[in-house]
């Protein structure tokens, strides 16, 4: 449910499928990661490299996921544009 006044939601937020959103999210892309070190079979130094990247990219995917939802049920604040 939206408040027209302000644009936001007025309670659609659930702690847990919010953190599940996050986590399965991170989830995915280390078992992507995991699946390419196994299908690649890479020398050490390049594995390591790959799952570094894997790293990488599932906190990066926590972020814009956990954002993503944050935003979609209480809406954007002047505070969160990038810029200001």
């Amino acid at each position: 449910m939206t408040d027209p006044r302000r644009g936001r939601s007025t309670g659609d937020f659930s702690f847990g499928r919010h953190a599940l959103m996050s986590v399965g999210t991170a989830t995915v892309v280390l078992l992507v990661t995991a699946i390419a070190v196994v299908t690649v079979r890479p020398t050490p130094v390049v594995g390591l490299v790959i799952a570094l990247v894997g790293i990488v990219a599932a906190v990066v995917a926590m972020g814009v996921v956990s954002t993503r939802s944050t935003r979609r049920a209480f809406g954007t604040d002047k505070d969160d544009r990038p810029g200001t």
